[in-house]
C-alpha cells in the first residue's frame, strides 16, 4: 500500500532484474545510468512497473527504491546502472501520500482488494475525527499490518495473511510529520500523510477505524513525493512509450550527481582525488558539517558519495568512477 506496505514485491532495493539467467539478452541492453521518476499506475505492480520503463529505455540493469501496491498510484522513482547502488538511500527518506479511507467496512488486507469482513454504522463528526487523527500525529509506535512484505522465518506476512494466518508483530516507532484532513463526506474521509521511512498507511487507516468504532480501509492511495522529488517531476509509462527510440527515453535519465544534488558538493584537487577514488580519507578546504557530500574532481568530474567526518576529512561511501 505505501512504500511498505504492499501484499506484492520488495521493500529492498535490492530487488533487481535477474539478467544473469540470459546473459546474452543482457549483452544486447544498453548499460544506462540515472534515475527516472515514474507516475505508477493503477493496476501494475511496482515491479511490473519497472519492467516495462526497463524495456522501453533498453536497460541492462534496473530496481526500485521500494514498493507501491497494485491499486495505488504515484511516485516511483526507479534506478537504472550506477543508480541501483543508492536506491537504499530513498528507502530512508520521508514520503508523501494522499489517502482516501471508507468508514464502516473492515477487510481482510485493510484496503478495497480485500474481502469484507466486517461492516457497521457510520455516525462521526469532524470533531472527532479531528481529535483522532491528533492522536497519530507525532512520534508513535505503530504495529505493522499482517499484509506486508515483512519476514517471519523467512516468510512474507503477506503469504501468511492469505493462508488465514496472524502472527505477533513488535510494534515500531515511527514518525508522521503531518495528518491533515482534506474532505470528510458522510463515509469517506480524504487524508494527507507526510511520514518517516517504516510507516504503514494501512495500518493508520485500520487503526483510525477502530479509533472511530466504526472500521475502515485503504479505498485510494497515492504517493506524492518521496525525499526531495515530487509527483509533479514524474513521467507516466505511457508518455514514456510515444517516444520513438530507447535512445530518446535515455535523455530523460536523471544523472546520478543530479539525483544527490540535495546532498553539499565537495571539489578535490588532481592528487586528492586520486587517493580519494583509491578509497582513501582525504582533507579538503570548506567542507560542510559531518554527513554525506558529492565529491568532484577536475573539470567537474563526478567520483562519488563521501562521509565528512569530524577530524576535518572526507571518506569515500560510494565511488562512481
Amino acid at each position: 500500500m505505501t512504500l511498505k506496505n504492499q501484499p506484492r514485491g520488495s521493500l529492498k532495493p535490492r530487488q533487481q532484474s535477474r539478467d544473469r539467467k540470459n546473459p546474452e539478452e543482457k549483452k544486447r541492453r544498453d548499460a544506462v545510468n540515472g534515475m527516472l521518476l515514474i507516475d505508477k499506475p493503477q493496476g501494475l505492480s511496482s515491479n511490473q512497473a519497472m519492467q516495462k520503463v526497463k524495456r522501453l529505455l533498453n536497460a541492462q540493469k534496473s530496481g526500485h527504491t521500494g514498493s507501491l501496491d497494485p491499486i495505488a498510484t504515484g511516485l516511483l522513482p526507479l534506478c537504472f546502472g550506477h543508480a541501483t547502488r543508492i536506491s537504499g538511500m530513498f528507502l530512508e527518506s520521508d514520503k508523501c501520500y494522499e489517502v482516501k479511507i471508507r468508514l464502516g467496512i473492515n477487510t481482510t488486507s485493510g484496503d478495497r482488494a480485500g474481502e469484507i469482513v466486517s461492516q457497521a454504522a457510520v455516525d462521526v463528526s469532524l470533531a472527532q475525527l479531528e481529535s483522532v487523527a491528533a492522536a497519530f500525529r507525532g512520534r508513535t509506535k505503530q504495529i505493522p499490518p499482517m499484509f506486508c512484505a515483512l519476514k517471519r522465518n523467512g516468510q512474507p506476512l503477506y503469504k501468511l495473511a492469505r493462508q488465514g494466518i496472524e502472527v505477533e508483530r513488535e510494534p515500531r516507532l515511527v514518525t508522521v510529520h503531518d495528518l491533515s484532513i482534506t474532505d470528510f463526506q458522510a463515509d469517506t474521509v480524504d487524508l494527507r500523510v507526510r511520514c518517516s521511512k517504516g510507516f504503514y498507511i494501512r495500518s493508520l487507516v485500520m487503526d483510525m477505524g477502530e479509533a472511530l468504532g466504526c472500521g475502515g480501509h485503504v479505498e485510494q492511495l497515492r504517493r506524492t513525493a518521496a525525499g526531495p522529488f515530487t509527483i509533479n517531476q514524474a513521467l507516466t509509462v505511457d508518455q514514456l512509450a510515444v517516444l520513438e527510440s530507447p535512445a530518446a527515453r535515455q535523455t530523460l535519465l536523471l544523472p546520478v550527481d543530479q539525483v544527490l544534488a540535495h546532498l553539499p558538493k565537495i571539489d578535490l584537487p588532481e592528487k586528492s582525488a586520486q587517493y580519494f577514488c583509491h578509497g582513501q580519507p582525504v582533507r579538503a578546504l570548506n567542507l560542510p558539517g559531518p554527513g554525506l557530500a558529492r565529491l568532484y574532481g577536475e573539470e567537474n568530474n563526478f567520483l562519488g558519495l563521501g562521509e565528512v567526518r569530524a577530524d576535518g576529512r572526507v571518506a569515500p561511501k560510494r565511488l562512481f568512477v
